[in-house]
């Protein structure tokens, strides 16, 4: 039984960017290349086997009719024409390479940016899956219900949704949560994965990532970064899916960047990185000078967020701004060892590296967070701050 069980075993943030890539530049080359920030972590020759294998599956992939006639419902401003190429695509595992160096994990993706930009999530949801099987399988399910009661309990008041398919612990975890939830909590918005979507009949629920606002820094420069990739944005979906990521390259460069006029047009912004609480002051701020009332804008927080830590950034921002919450890994991959420790959770990513040819780079609020080749960093951190070339990094 493979991992991914469908094509739309993915984020919904996935194909909005998809759509906006096909409806802006298409056949514009690029690659993604993945990261393993948590250096104990391990991989094997068994892991390398399941991936090469699952790899293979995932070309047999394809949307179903009753899972196209849910997608066109739920999010009619995708397109008729956008469904129909859905319809068509099927994954290239020759887009993928991936081998061990030393039981580090190496993988890369390249093609085009409309081809490749769906292999991100489910890739990343078997890559934790596998890891959990073949690498390190110290670890328990018992006591999963009794957490997510709790959890929910805790957001019993609070708008939130799954963000869990990327770091989950496997497809049952998030299945079971997105479940749970849809019977027990009555705040719950939905899940960002389309499949679990369609099965547990709830709202999918996405925008973009950063990867759409470092593409656009390569083709329409890098300066107006943020402005071009939502005005983009903005004349493709004409008003829908108005939420703004706001950190590719600090918030500071994004609020001097994001002008009245979008301001007025986006629903509101997203905190991806560093404090929430100072986002939050920054974006009523910003709001106020723009003569904007914050409180008719929603801000939404997804930054490794757990229950308590979105209950008190909800209390933070009463009054000042209306907040929802994107939660994952704390939602789809939080258990322990059979000795009752923590089992810790990969911490990864899979990043877009080059677009067009020429290094893409990440900023953001969280100096932790920067990615980048260290001459794109140097040319992005001189173009937005002046900070010298000659900077040591």
């Amino acid at each position: 039984m493979s991992i991914i069980k469908s094509l739309l075993d993915n984020d919904l943030y996935k194909f909005t960017m998809q759509r906006a890539v096909l409806g802006y530049k298409q056949n514009v080359p690029v690659e993604y290349v993945f990261s393993n920030r948590r250096k104990e972590a391990m991989f094997n020759d068994a892991f390398m086997r399941g991936l090469r294998d699952e790899l293979e599956q995932m070309a047999e992939l394809k949307v179903q009719d009753d899972q196209m006639a849910f997608f066109e419902k739920s999010c009619p401003f995708l397109g008729h024409e956008y469904f129909d190429h859905l319809y068509r695509y099927r994954f290239n595992p020759k887009e993928v390479s991936a081998a061990l160096n030393k039981k580090e994990l190496e993988v890369g993706i390249a093609g085009t940016w409309e081809r490749t930009i769906l292999w991100e999530v489910p890739l990343m949801a078997v890559i934790s899956e596998l890891f959990f099987i073949h690498c390190d399988n110290d670890w328990t399910d018992r006591d999963q219900e009794a957490k997510l009661a709790v959890k929910s309990q805790k957001l019993q008041n609070i708008t939130f949704t799954d963000f869990g398919t990327r770091r989950r612990r496997n497809f049952a975890t998030q299945d079971a949560v997105v479940a749970y939830f849809k019977e027990h909590n009555k705040k719950f918005m939905g899940t960002s994965n389309v499949h679990l979507a369609h099965k547990h009949n709830v709202r999918p629920i996405g925008t973009m990532a950063h990867e759409w606002i470092m593409g656009i820094s390569v083709l329409e420069g890098l300066r107006h970064a943020n402005r071009h990739a939502m005005t983009i944005w903005s004349n493709i979906y004409k008003g829908e899916l108005g939420t703004a990521l706001t950190d590719t390259f600090g918030t500071d460069v994004f609020w001097a960047d994001f002008n009245v006029a979008l301001a007025k047009l986006f629903d509101g912004p997203r905190h991806d990185s560093n404090c929430p609480f100072k986002f939050t002051d920054k974006a009523v701020a910003n709001y106020t000078r723009m003569k904007i009332d914050p409180t008719t804008k929603t801000a939404i927080f997804s930054d490794g967020l757990d229950t308590d830590g979105a209950v008190e950034i909800d209390a933070y921002c009463n009054g000042k701004i209306r907040s929802s919450f994107g939660i994952g890994t704390h939602l789809t991959n939080d258990f322990i060892k059979p000795n009752g420790e923590v089992s810790k959770p990969l911490n990864m990513v899979i990043k877009l590296s080059k677009c067009d040819g020429i290094p893409v780079v990440k900023l953001s609020d969280t100096p932790g967070k920067a990615i980048g080749e260290k001459d794109a960093l140097r040319d992005a951190r001189w173009t937005f701050s002046g900070q010298p070339l000659d900077a040591i990094l």
